[in-house]
Parts: structure tokens; sequence; C-alpha cells
């Protein structure tokens, strides 16, 4: 569950990253931003829907 973890911190910083993008109006910032957002958090959702929230040893 780690790598779930990870990815869902870098869909926040890729989220975060395409609003700065269309803040500057920096094209391909939105295109590679707004993909990674998408990707990596559709991953990270599907990930916790299936395997169930992470919880501590």
């Amino acid at each position: 569950m780690g790598f779930a973890i990870i990815c869902a911190l870098i869909t926040l910083l890729a989220g975060y990253a395409t609003f700065s993008a269309l803040k500057n109006k920096n094209i391909l910032g939105i295109v590679f931003g707004g993909g990674t957002f998408l990707v990596l958090g559709w991953f990270t959702v599907m990930t916790i829907l299936t395997s169930g929230f992470p919880t501590p040893h």
C-alpha cells in the first residue's frame, strides 16, 4: 500500500502543478500536469477501492 500512498502524493502535486500552469497559461505544463493528475489519480482511486485504505501495523 505504500506505492498507492506515494502515487496519491504525486497526484496532489500534479494537481497543484496543473493549477499553477493554468494561472501562467503554460500549455505544455497543463497537458503534462493534467495527464499525470488524471492517470495517477485514477490509479490511486481504483487501488484504494479494490485494496481498501492503508492501515498501520
